[in-house]
């Protein structure tokens, strides 16, 4: 799966599924825009793996929706027609029904603006590009989260991944006569730094008692998928939610 001459936007790339499907653009050829946030992470492992690479770093807080709008000109700026983006960037934040209602509201807050808001933003200056250039992709991760629902620490996680899911629909239903494809790909627990606090607290064995398989999810598994959908070839699929979970809704 080549992706020479394709231009694709990754947003959370620095570290977990995000540096993982880095890696994978990467290797295929592909023209990068690669964000993050506060530090390059694991994705500098990737760029130094792919010498020669055609990539730029580009740095967001997706807490502050008004920087999203000057990240996206320069997107485009380094990499117009943009192809394909692929929306990873999100937070997984603990916030239990007994903390004090600020805090919990808080922690709500700003779980929404990352995972939901930004999102929304970045998918609305997409589509105005597509539409004035013949079509593109958009390819959001979502969560198991969204379907199953998750444990009483992490209401907003699952419904910001809840929203997203429908905005990924909702997408592909309004806008393939513009030549927009949308997808959702909804991994279940994966190994990442995000998840490595909840592995601890729970312990791996608990963890893998709901899985199908005897081993975690990790970003390595999820990657070719995503470069396979930026090939072009899933394009018929548009508006469907691949599940990447272990076989744990088998569970």
């Amino acid at each position: 799966m080549e992706l020479k001459g394709e231009h694709i936007f990754l947003t959370g790339a620095s570290k977990g599924i995000g540096a993982g499907i880095a890696h994978s653009l990467l290797e295929a050829g592909a023209t990068l825009s690669l964000h993050y946030n506060s530090g390059v992470g694991d994705l500098a492992k990737a760029i130094s793996e792919h010498p020669g690479a055609a990539h730029q770093l580009v740095q967001a807080n997706f807490e502050d929706i008004g920087v999203i709008q000057e990240l996206f000109g320069q997107v485009i700026g380094f990499q117009s027609p943009l192809n394909t983006l692929i929306l990873n960037a999100g937070v997984f934040i603990p916030h239990e029904p007994g903390m004090a209602p600020e805090t919990w509201w808080e922690i709500w807050q700003k779980t929404m603006r990352i995972n939901l808001d930004a999102c929304g933003l970045l998918t609305k200056l997409a589509l105005d590009h597509f539409m004035e250039n013949g079509g593109g992709r958009i390819i959001y991760i979502g969560s198991r989260a969204a379907f199953r629902g998750e444990t009483s620490a992490y209401l907003a996680y699952a419904a910001s991944k809840g929203g997203v899911t429908s905005l990924a629909r909702s997408v592909a239903r309004s806008f393939g006569k513009y030549g927009v494809k949308s997808f959702v790909v909804a991994p279940g627990f994966t190994r990442t730094p995000m998840a490595e606090p909840f592995i601890k607290q729970a312990g791996e064995e608990k963890i893998l008692e709901e899985l199908a398989l005897n081993e975690l999810t990790e970003p390595k598994d999820i990657a070719p998928l995503i470069r396979f959908i930026c090939s072009g070839q899933m394009d018929h699929a548009t508006g469907t939610t691949i599940d990447v979970n272990a076989g744990s809704y088998m569970h």
